[in-house]
């Protein structure tokens, strides 16, 4: 055992990592100077560290418990300590966390024979926000402890495949003698013997891993895990019911046995609190819900109680805020109730401050290094690539998981339909699962997460792209499939009214944000993504480049496959459309009928005896409609009257009426006078280019009211989510709100080109910027917390809104921003990089080019 004195020392762990000094270890400042000792007395405190060795620190008695945490932070040269913490077992025998603000003697009764333990005390969902090797490292080391006293605890499959990274970056690439060896004289976990055979096979598949890609990987399975990063607490209700407390990042939650009964998003809790041993929870009001706005919930003493709830204000404090919250003023001349506080840095001013710290160090660095900082053009496509299938899979889930648990296990759903929902999507999942993994291992390598950037030998994806597309091709039939689900659905709703009603609560649901047809139409769109991606990375790389030829082959697999499935999915694409319209207008009869063919929908003014009225039109190959909204609780459109294609003459009318851009659709039975806000570029009003029929009108100034606020995410809806819980926020409700017009053409535009990925978000009016998991997909921004959130906080949508970048007057001195408005309504975006700069900037321009005649 060494005694350690405060000074910069340097840690074994860099050394296990096998880089340089400069790379994959901390962006800590060489020569950084441990924290400043108060005056007085010393006294020796012994810190066991997550790979079970023990340390000595002097520190002054009159220390907090800050100093000393710093101390041993700094002892490692690490950045990233704001995750972790020292905790102990006080003198109730309770393990407790070393409070920062209080001295460390009136903490510890028995310094010196007091162990105090180094430990992970936040754990954030997704560890790619742990930005240091080092810190990950730690990570793995807290998860090896917590799966072998099985805290952390899992199927065998999951506990075999941890312990494969484990032993992988302990001794290296599989050898069977040895690794048996190992395992035989190693425990990792729990009644480890029956499994060491699963072990060695998942072993002998992680060859040529480094240790810290294997961290990566250790991590990867433990955040998927339920019990990830959970401590639980025992409690009883009012009744007597014996329950668990845990605290995560954005909640806290009880379980009774193994079930989750009751959690609490910090966005609904007004107040936590306690009294003596009962542990109450203040709910903020909501009319939506009959539910009492206080629980109340006993622990085993007060001091239980105490502990359990500063864990949950530390929780809240470091995942929630955006910086550590100030102390309160101490009263004057008594105090009521805890005075404890958060103490430390946020994650959110942790991550700012080491991506600050990166930046800084860039012109310091070698020429090698700077591979740790990816700028090429091709990194940002394969990052594309990898934030859209993390999207894309989330879409599947929807339909294997959320549609299935909430239709699939209801006796009105046929069995046909089950089978053939279940043969066809459970597959795709499982190999575009597979798939985001390789490509996640892959950008992790890319962007330097270990020293393998160095030899430059993961700086590609081709490989990736093109053994994955050709693992796809024995599921082109469940690709096929996709068009006989679609029947198989329509059939079985039209044959049952409760199944009906089942598929329209579904789409309801905050987890179903687009129409449930598109989600079953995803994986045909997702070929042309991969497409699209290729055929970027085929343009940037010159012949000659390494990646070409496997870009180009992937290139030539995915094509073949686009073109044998494209007439099916403009079949279905138009079916769809039909089926999606026909939610939305009543008083029509057999809407989906044989050859026909939805060509646009979009306002014009219809002229009456009582004037110009707004009125939605429907265009098909065979008849227009027009409509109005109805007042009722469901908001469809009414349709007022039908006109056959057939015979039908157009004639200008402005003349004739006096109205600006007027004509006359003159049918052999009924004649209408329109008015559109403006002339088309393309010979208008003719039969032949009925595609450009309906034309987009200027906006009238009630049309819409924005509502997206600018204090809180979790609030932000659109009147047009606001105004009715019955499909209120579909394309067509858009298009009438902001008096717009989408042809068919747009719609298959839109789902050929979706985007994800992280931006910063600010209001007009709004000083900070917000970090947001953002997806552009129907039109529409929706915006996540992160990328594992299950359904969107909010919604922009974008029909009418310009793209430009901001002015000198608007004071956005920051790089790669965005701005969208419409009327008064003024959003910025920031990107990470000029490529996605331009990704945003043209995708949304080009789909509002088709929709509307005037850019600005």
């Amino acid at each position: 055992m060494s005694r350690i004195y405060p000074q910069p020392m340097a840690s074994g762990t860099g050394q296990r990592l096998g880089a340089p000094d400069t790379l994959g270890i901390s962006t800590l400042d060489p020569g950084h100077k441990p924290p400043a000792m108060p005056p007085g007395r010393h006294v020796t405190i012994r810190v066991r560290m997550l790979d079970d060795t023990e340390e000595l620190f002097d520190i002054s008695q009159k220390s907090t418990g800050k100093v000393l945490f710093d101390l041993v932070c700094s002892h490692m040269n690490l950045i990233e300590g704001d995750y972790f913490g020292l905790e102990f077992q006080n003198h109730q025998k309770m393990m407790v966390w070393l409070d920062h603000i209080k001295p460390i003697i009136k903490q510890l009764r028995r310094p010196k024979h007091t162990i105090l333990r180094f430990a992970v005390k936040f754990f954030p969902p997704d560890h790619a926000q742990l930005l240091e090797e080092l810190t990950r490292y730690l990570f793995a080391l807290q998860i090896k402890q917590d799966v072998s006293c099985g805290r952390l605890t899992c199927n065998d499959t999951s506990a075999a495949l941890m312990v494969s990274h484990i032993i992988q970056s302990e001794i290296g690439d599989f050898e069977e003698s040895q690794c048996r060896s190992h395992l035989l004289n190693n425990n990792y976990i729990p009644e480890q013997m029956p499994m060491i055979d699963k072990i060695m096979e998942f072993h002998s598949k992680n060859i040529g891993q480094t240790p810290a890609e294997s961290d990566f990987q250790l991590l990867e399975v433990a955040r998927r895990l339920e019990m990830y990063g959970i401590r639980l607490h025992p409690a009883k209700d009012r009744e007597g019911t014996r329950l668990r407390w845990m605290v995560y990042k954005g909640y806290c939650s009880s379980l009774q046995g193994h079930t989750k009964i009751n959690a609490f998003n910090w966005s609904k809790v007004r107040k936590l609190s306690f009294k003596r041993k009962r542990f109450l929870i203040k709910l903020r009001p909501d009319l939506n819900n009959s539910y009492q706005d206080t629980l109340e919930f006993l622990m085993g003493s007060r001091d239980c109680c105490k502990v359990f709830w500063k864990i949950c204000v530390e929780y809240h404090a470091f995942f929630r805020l955006f910086e550590e919250p100030k102390p309160k003023p101490k009263p004057v001349l008594f105090t009521r109730g805890s005075a404890f506080r958060f103490s430390g840095r946020t994650q959110k001013q942790v991550i700012d401050y080491v991506r600050e710290s990166e930046f800084k160090k860039i012109p310091l660095l070698s020429v090698v290094s700077l591979q740790r900082f990816p700028t090429d053009r091709a990194y940002f496509i394969a990052k594309e690539l990898l934030t859209t299938e993390r999207t894309y899979l989330k879409d599947l889930e929807v339909v294997t998981v959320s549609f299935q648990s909430a239709v699939g296990q209801d006796e009105a759903t046929p069995d046909s339909l089950k089978n053939t929902v279940l043969s066809t999507f459970e597959p795709l999942h499982k190999f575009h699962a597979g798939f985001l993994r390789e490509v996640e291992q892959r950008l992790a390598l890319w962007e330097g997460r270990s020293n393998a950037h160095i030899k430059g030998d993961y700086q590609h994806i081709g490989d990736v792209m093109l053994n994955n597309l050709q693992g796809l091709k024995p599921l082109t039939a469940n690709l096929h499939k996709q068009s006989e689900v679609l029947l198989e659905l329509e059939k079985a709703c039209r044959a049952s009214r409760r199944l009906e009603g089942l598929c329209r609560d579904f789409e309801l649901q905050k987890v179903c944000y687009v129409p449930l047809n598109v989600f079953i139409l995803r994986p045909l769109h997702r070929l042309s993504h991969y497409k699209q991606i290729l055929e970027r990375l085929c343009k940037h790389y010159p012949a000659t480049h390494g990646d070409f030829r496997d870009c180009r082959a992937a290139l030539a697999d995915v094509s073949e496959m686009v073109e044998q499935l494209q007439g099916s999915l403009i079949k279905m694409e138009n079916f769809q459309k039909l089926l999606e319209l026909k939610k939305d207008l009543i008083g029509v009869d057999n809407l989906v009928v044989p050859g026909r063919e939805f060509i646009r929908l979009g306002c014009l003014s219809k002229l009456s005896g009582k004037g110009l009225q707004q009125r939605m039109f429907f265009l098909f190959n065979d008849v227009i409609l027009y409509t109005s909204r109805g007042m009722m609780g469901t908001n469809q459109f009414r349709v007022h009257g039908q006109l056959p294609l057939h015979g039908m003459t157009i004639r200008e009318s402005e003349d004739e009426w006096g109205v600006p851009h007027a004509f006359t659709l003159v049918g052999q039975q009924q004649s209408l006078v329109v008015a559109a806000s403006a002339l088309l570029p393309s010979p208008p009003y003719s039969l032949s280019s009925s595609n450009d029929l309906l034309t987009f009108p200027e906006c009238p100034e009630d049309s819409l009211v924005e509502a997206e606020s600018e204090d809180d995410i979790t609030a932000s809806h659109t009147s047009l989510e606001r105004s009715s819980p019955h499909r209120g926020n579909t394309m067509v409700h858009v298009c009438w709100h902001r008096n717009t017009s989408v042809s068919m053409v747009d719609f298959s535009l839109a789902v050929e080109n979706q985007l994800s990925g992280n931006l910063l978000r600010k209001f007009k009016n709004s000083n900070g910027w917000q970090k947001l998991w953002v997806v552009f997909t129907n039109f529409s921004l929706f915006f996540y917390k992160s990328h594992q959130d299950d359904y969107p906080l909010a919604s922009l949508p974008l029909l009418g809104y310009s793209v430009t970048v901001p002015s000198e007057s608007e004071n956005i001195h920051k790089e790669y921003v965005f701005k969208l408005h419409f009327k008064s309504h003024v959003y910025y975006f920031r990107s990470e990089s000029e490529y996605t700069f331009e990704r945003y900037s043209v995708i949304i321009r080009v789909h509002n080019y088709f929709v509307r005649l005037q850019l600005c």
